[in-house]
């Protein structure tokens, strides 16, 4: 005898109401740290909020775990990765899939004055990779039940955070083991600069750092916070950066040194001041929606895996049919699908 098609919708909804109820959730700690490596002269605020990611099994167990540390975009912080992403129901629903063992995920907040530090040591603001890469890590490592080693331990970011999480990895092997970067922004960023040059137009009508709040100069915010990550200058408030172009009218101006910084600063150029360091990654893995709205992404994020290819350095890079954010933060998304699962691979768990 057939089911009347209401009865199987209703057992439908409520197989998966049972299903979802049934997934063990872990717990997120919200801690602080007053870093030393952060102590700066531009105004930022050294002490620094930390969402700790612990799996549904920490406080039943002795074991010990392997860590991620999950960066943040810009504009973003860890509390938006939990309150708005429902990022730790990623990494429940993972765990209890089977798609990535239990795993401790650090996320700091790096958020900034000017909406993102960029994960890069400043001349003017702080020590932000020193930060992720040292300061953060020991921290975590004496208060948590980590496995405290470079084989148990991996970094990953979206946007700047994927920016950050090929920043440090490279600049850091003894810490890291692997990376995986998600939608890294401004990769080149002279490249960055150049495909957003007409921007710097509105920098002469900025006067103070208050009138970057202001949602018309939403643009020109991360040409400062860039400025400031990459071309410090603690000597010229308020804004302690230098910028690459000025106007003069519709004629652009050129500051060839501060250009010059902004590609040595890049992500784009460790493959070649730190291809050492590169070979002492176990595993590299970045990947981009083909649609993303940042066009830059999409060119730097090729140029990058060539230049990796040219110099033999073996990593994965994949383009998706996707928007910047579209295929990431949701249920089958690329945290879930590939991204954990690539951690699961690649880090040492306690057996």
């Amino acid at each position: 005898m057939k089911r009347p098609l209401f009865v199987i919708i209703i057992l439908l909804l409520f197989t998966n109401f049972l299903s979802a109820q049934e997934i063990p959730a872990g717990k997120v700690i919200t801690t602080h740290i007053k870093a030393k490596t952060l102590e700066n002269k531009a105004g930022e605020n050294s002490k620094r909020r930390v969402s700790v990611y612990l799996p549904p099994d920490y406080e039943i167990s002795s074991k010990r775990y392997p860590v991620i540390y999950f960066l943040h975009g810009f504009f973003w912080s860890d509390s938006l990765l939990v309150n708005n992403d429902k990022i730790n129901r990623i990494f429940d629903r993972a765990i209890h899939l089977k798609k990535i063992k239990p795993v401790i995920v650090v996320m700091p907040d790096e958020s900034t004055v000017f909406k993102g530090s960029f994960y890069a040591n400043s001349e003017s603001s702080g020590s932000w990779s020193d930060f992720t890469s040292e300061e953060l890590v020991n921290f975590v490592d004496s208060r948590y039940r980590t496995m405290p080693n470079r084989d148990s331990r991996g970094i990953a970011g979206h946007s700047m955070g994927g920016n950050g999480a090929l920043r440090n990895a490279i600049l850091h092997p003894e810490t890291f083991s692997s990376v995986y970067a998600l939608s890294p922004g401004v990769l080149d960023a002279r490249y960055f600069a150049l495909t957003e040059i007409d921007a710097y137009k509105n920098t002469s009508y900025i006067k103070e750092v208050k009138d970057l709040s202001k949602p018309e100069n939403a643009g020109a915010t991360i040409l400062y916070a860039i400025a400031r990550a990459y071309n410090g200058n603690s000597r010229k408030p308020p804004f302690f950066a230098d910028l690459p172009f000025s106007f003069d009218g519709e004629n652009v101006k050129v500051n060839a040194g501060v250009v010059e910084e902004l590609k040595n600063n890049s992500v784009s150029e460790l493959p070649f001041t730190h291809y050492e360091n590169l070979k002492k990654l176990k595993a590299i893995k970045f990947d981009w929606g083909r649609n993303d709205e940042f066009r830059h992404i999409p060119v730097t994020c090729r140029s990058f895996s060539q230049s990796l290819e040219l110099l033999k350095i073996k990593h994965e890079a994949e383009e998706y049919i996707g928007t910047h954010g579209s295929e990431v933060s949701k249920e089958n998304g690329r945290i879930e699908n590939s991204l954990l699962p690539f951690f699961n691979l690649y880090l040492k768990f306690d057996e």
